[in-house]
């Protein structure tokens, strides 16, 4: 996995938590920009999983193993589209709360993928 595909996608992901983190501070709830912004990143994630699919293809392999990547691959790409379907539930701060976790918790998957990929490995 490409290095700086993984930072193309934690950097926006924190920065859409902090977004949203500061619309729950201010007892705010999600609105049209917020969902752009989660459109942005989900885009980025799609591209991302394009893109690990082409290597896959290619004989890439992760060094920590498929069943161990592509679950974590699979929940990178649901993590902001299911933050934003609980968001939707819940208008009120909590629902701009629950993008902020979902953000965060992209980050980590991001981070936890460039791991099992192997760091340096492509």
């Amino acid at each position: 996995m490409l290095d700086w595909l993984i930072w193309t996608v934690a950097v926006p992901a924190l920065a859409l938590a902090a977004w949203c983190g500061w619309a729950a501070y201010r007892d705010s709830a999600t609105k049209d920009w917020h969902f752009a912004g989660m459109a942005v990143v989900t885009l980025l994630v799609v591209v991302q999983l394009v893109v690990s699919i082409a290597q896959l293809a290619r004989g890439d392999r992760p060094e920590h193993g498929m069943a161990v990547f592509l679950p974590y691959l699979i929940g990178a790409v649901c993590a902001i589209p299911a933050a934003a379907l609980m968001s939707l539930e819940e208008r009120t701060r909590w629902g701009s709360a629950i993008v902020a976790a979902g953000g965060v918790i992209l980050a980590v998957l991001e981070l936890r993928l460039h791991q099992i990929w192997g760091a340096g490995h492509g």
